[in-house]
């Protein structure tokens, strides 16, 4: 007898077409390099493979493991300060040998995994004892990553954390609170980052100011994403990615390309593919009976759309540029491998929704 393995068909060929979307733009934004779109086609079958891998385990086994994975993150992040491999001025790989590993990718899933853990144990709302536990939880892989420096993926698992606190219950009154003294920390934080991190934000504001420099990556986009005009200057047509105006063409700033080539229209249904794939993890969050599935798959649905909201208000010139890529579509493997995995979580939830009942 074969088996089949259980997977969850709405998402699967939303995130097919997402990665069909990915190799068209690529072979234009990599210079139609066919070595691009066979790197980008091999990472993509690690990613399914694994997606497919992680959708048959059982939601009440994450419930298990989830402190011991983000026990195990925290200590890679622990031996990355100490030992990692630096490239590019940041210190943020472990060399194995084989290959170098990013544990920050690890902790996409391991932090909100660990918060939806800590307050499915209680009675929600969630007291203020254990939104404590939460928040310190969340903070102190959060510190780690700043460190290494790597704004983005900071960010990203910032707000991962955030949306089980929220999605958990969380009152106006907490959320003000909360607010304020993000104000007054603001300060604080500032001193953590590097000074070419702060020039980004301060470029954010006026990039004409230093056009050669650090306003280079926005102004080049901005321009590409308004020639695009309505329909696109079409595929491989665009003139600001093929006489390579625009950094990281094929990674960071990929929306760039696409932007230019297909137009408003195509934006508008790349859009709306990103907010189907969303739809469907919040649908199965939503009709998930346990506490925990359900907080762990409205986090990694909202997420994946916080990602593509970074993205594209980065490159559009709304917000600093971070470093976040498009999901999916940006030229990258660790990244992709790591989503695909949270949509497996989802598929697994969506199978064995009913099988738990904490």
């Amino acid at each position: 007898m074969i088996l089949r393995p259980k997977i969850d068909l709405p998402l699967f060929f939303g995130l097919m077409i997402l990665c069909a979307v990915s190799l068209v733009i690529l072979w234009s934004a990599g210079g139609e390099d066919i070595r691009v779109l066979r790197n980008q086609s091999i990472r993509m079958l690690v990613a399914f493979t694994a997606m497919v891998a992680v959708a048959q385990v059982r939601p009440d086994t994450w419930y298990r493991w989830a402190p011991y994975i983000y026990s195990i993150g925290m200590a890679m992040l622990l031996m990355v300060l100490l030992v990692g491999y630096t490239g590019k001025g940041a210190q943020r790989w472990l060399d194995l040998g084989l290959f170098r590993f990013q544990p920050s990718e690890l902790m996409k899933i391991g932090v909100p995994m660990m918060v939806a853990w800590v307050l499915a144990r209680r009675s929600l709302p969630p007291s203020k004892l254990n939104l404590f536990y939460a928040a310190t939880i969340l903070l102190l892989p959060a510190v780690l990553i700043l460190k290494q420096p790597d704004l983005g993926t900071t960010i990203m698992i910032l707000m991962s954390g955030t949306l089980i606190i929220f999605l958990a219950g969380f009152a106006w009154k907490s959320i003000g609170i909360l607010a304020v003294c993000g104000a007054v920390a603001t300060p604080f934080l500032w001193q953590l980052l590097r000074e070419y991190q702060k020039q980004r934000i301060l470029t954010l504001f006026d990039p004409w100011s230093d056009p050669l420099g650090a306003g280079y990556h926005s102004i080049q986009s901005m321009i590409a994403i308004g020639s695009g005009g309505m329909q696109g200057r079409g595929w491989t047509e665009g003139s600001q990615s093929q006489l390579e105006f625009i950094p990281e063409r094929h990674t960071d700033f990929i929306f760039s390309v696409f932007s230019e080539e297909f137009g408003f229209i195509g934006v508008m249904l790349l859009l709306a593919l990103y907010v189907a794939i969303t739809g469907r993890g919040l649908y199965i969050a939503f009709y998930t009976k346990d506490t925990f599935s359900r907080l762990l798959a409205g986090s990694l649905s909202m997420t994946f759309f916080f990602y593509v909201f970074v993205n594209i208000g980065m490159v559009s010139g709304l917000l600093p540029v971070v470093g976040v890529p498009l999901p999916l579509i940006s030229y990258g493997g660790t990244s992709m491998v790591t989503l695909m995995a949270g949509f497996g979580i989802l598929m697994g939830i969506q199978n064995h929704r009913s099988l738990m009942s904490r």
